[in-house]
């Protein structure tokens, strides 16, 4: 009898303990963002291409995370999935269409050393620091964050978009970056 209180008890601490690493109970910050990209990695692959990658952070459910994603771009489909609580589902099947000579490829991106989930969860943290300390905004919470890849595939051009808002609702304020990480504007 005492060996199975010690499991049920095993059991509990287990499941309590991973649902703290949970992905939809990760902090808006570099780090939590760095393990988002983690389990979108493990699900899709290092060498997955994206056109949209986008965390969106519900109150009552955390955070939901929502690609467009391929394995093989040459194939011209890509698939729209959203990360809600833990679980993959796929929504829909894109197919798409590239001007004749170029590549799918080349309207892509990856998740590697150049555009990433870090980066976005520091400039998420960057955003609520100066939000805070311009118009006085007390713990301001994610909205959503994402990356901004322009249509024409020039890599160069790749935004980092951070929306906030007070923590009781309200206005929200848009933060916009360069791939390197350089504030552009706040919008209103």
């Amino acid at each position: 009898m005492k060996v199975l209180k010690f499991i049920a008890i095993i059991a509990v601490f287990i499941s309590l303990v991973s649902c703290g690493n949970s992905t939809s109970k990760q902090a808006a910050n570099k780090e939590g963002f760095a393990a988002i990209e983690k389990k979108v990695k493990s699900e899709f692959g290092n060498n997955a291409y994206y056109t949209d990658v986008t965390i969106t952070h519900n109150k009552s459910i955390g955070n939901i995370i929502g690609v467009t994603v391929t394995s093989a771009p040459e194939s011209l489909k890509m698939g729209q999935w959203n990360h809600i609580q833990d679980n993959w589902k796929q929504n829909s099947e894109i197919s798409l269409e590239v001007p004749q000579g170029n590549k799918a490829a080349d309207f892509m991106f990856q998740l590697n050393d150049d555009i990433n989930l870090s980066k976005l969860g520091e400039l998420v943290e960057k955003s609520s620091t100066k939000l805070t300390a311009e118009k006085g905004i007390e713990n301001p919470v994610l909205n959503m964050a994402y990356i901004k890849f322009p249509k024409n595939g020039d890599v160069t051009k790749t935004e980092y978009v951070v929306m906030l808002n007070p923590e009781k609702g309200g206005t929200t304020f848009t933060f916009r970056y360069k791939l390197n990480g350089d504030f552009i504007e706040t919008d209103y």
